[in-house]
């Protein structure tokens, strides 16, 4: 999933003398729909049709998101993709007016927001479950092939936190998401909504009380989102119930825990396991208080003037998706623009211009199936497959030909330090589609968690 990239273009705005930004939005959702699983409806991707309807055994998972350009499902990402795209919505709703694309973009984390009610189970068992992953990771990148045709049997297998193996980082994405999603589906389906507050309120608890995280119980993670702290997702969660709700007790529980946890620290960056820069704009906008909007400017300001850029302009944060770091921070530097700070201008300017970059600024396109010369040969194992009957299988994955079908509206990972590019379908570092894919312990400094 790539939900920074959506929510800049709507933070923008849509108006541009040189690319066409309703354009890419269209395109963009597109992708999304691209990445379901389960029994699809109203599906508008022809070479995509019904997968994994039996995902899992003993308990009803079908549906929900691929991750990245493979069929497993994670949690933990999912949340923060949902989280983001709803938040958008929320603030940017014309903008998804003006491109026609409202519908469909509140359609996209509905089909979201589905799955994680039937991933939490609360009423209906002795102890919460919360299930964060479906499908064995290495068993699925063994495979190369259609999700339509995963040789999986009947089942696939599910993991799960609970009170004895808690997860309180996949709880908190989970309820930062539900409550996002409520604020975007209100006028729409308030019934719908009051269910997704419901179940964010009740699972806070569990993940308040049950402290932990969840890659130390779900260890199949480990390998591809493993997380290291839980307390930025608990403060968001927090956070977003107090937002979407107006409670006093929730205000009072965010700032508690958001001193407590120090959100405000100003040097993280922000992607799927580093939630800080978000709590601290969105504390900012809940209570409007100096420290927080302080807190928040010194995240942008790092962003913006701390970090390298390579020599075409990009800010260059990670080795591994480095334009899913430069539009996850572009998105937070927009969001502390909102906040009307001092470098507000500085802040648009920024986020416009690492946009652009990916748009064709650099000399090419890195949004699948738009501009000059974007890339053919992503890193994604439906779209490296022809059309049904044909078969599919590595010598597709092998094969030197683009893809038969186009990722529209996917950002690829980016470019090196030097703003050097390899669209090859090995290159999964630089060329698959999908969120910030590593993330560095903070303690080890050296320990790399990737996604490939």
């Amino acid at each position: 999933m790539k939900v920074f990239w959506l929510s800049v273009l709507a933070c923008l705005g849509l108006a541009s003398a040189q690319y066409d930004y309703k354009e890419v939005l269209r395109k963009s959702i597109l992708f999304y729909e691209m990445q379901r699983s389960g029994r699809l409806i109203n599906n508008r991707i022809p070479w995509r049709g019904d997968s994994f309807l039996n995902d899992a055994e003993g308990v009803d998972l079908s549906g929900g998101y691929f991750d990245a350009g493979d069929h497993v499902k994670f949690g933990l990402p999912l949340g923060h993709t949902i989280t983001f795209l709803a938040w958008s919505i929320v603030d940017y709703k014309d903008a998804y007016q003006s491109a026609g694309e409202l519908e469909n973009a509140r359609a996209a984390i509905r089909w979201g927001c589905d799955w994680l009610l039937k991933a939490i189970k609360i009423a209906d068992t002795p102890d919460i479950v919360v299930y964060g992953q479906v499908g064995d990771g290495n068993t699925d990148h063994a495979y190369w092939g259609r999700p339509e045709e995963f040789p999986s049997g009947s089942y696939r297998p599910a993991f799960k936190i609970t009170s004895s193996q808690p997860g309180s980082d996949l709880a908190g994405s989970y309820i930062t998401a539900l409550m996002a999603s409520s604020m975007a589906l209100r006028e729409v389906d308030a019934a719908y909504a009051n269910r997704l507050v419901e179940t964010g309120r009740n699972l806070y608890w569990f993940a308040n009380n049950y402290r932990g995280i969840y890659s130390d119980h779900i260890t199949d993670a480990q390998a591809f989102y493993k997380s290291f702290d839980y307390t930025d997702e608990l403060t968001f969660a927090a956070a977003w119930i107090a937002y979407a709700t107006g409670d006093e007790f929730f205000k009072t529980e965010s700032r508690s825990k958001y001193n407590e946890f120090n959100m405000g620290d100003g040097g993280a960056f922000f992607d799927w396991g580093e939630k800080r820069p978000g709590v601290a704009m969105l504390m900012a906008r809940i209570f409007g208080d100096q420290q927080y909007k302080d807190d928040a400017a010194r995240y942008c300001d790092n962003w913006v003037y701390g970090q390298p850029r390579t020599p075409k302009g990009l800010v260059y944060i990670n080795d591994w998706g480095s334009l899913r770091h430069a539009a996850n921070a572009a998105y937070g530097c927009l969001l502390a623009a909102d906040l009307g700070l001092p470098n507000t201008y500085n802040y648009r300017a920024f986020a416009k211009q690492q946009i652009n970059y990916a748009l064709g600024d650099s000399g090419r396109s890195y949004v699948l199936g738009f501009g000059n010369n974007p890339p053919q040969k992503s890193h994604h194992r439906a779209a490296s497959c022809p059309d049904l009957p044909a078969p599919c299988g590595y010598d597709q994955s092998n094969s030197p030909n683009p893809n038969p079908q186009i990722l529209y509206g996917a950002l690829a990972g980016g470019p090196d330090r030097n703003d050097q590019f390899t669209d090859a379908r090995d290159n999964y570092q630089q060329n698959e589609v999908a969120n910030s894919m590593c993330k560095a312990d903070p303690l080890l400094d050296s320990n790399l968690s990737c996604e490939y």
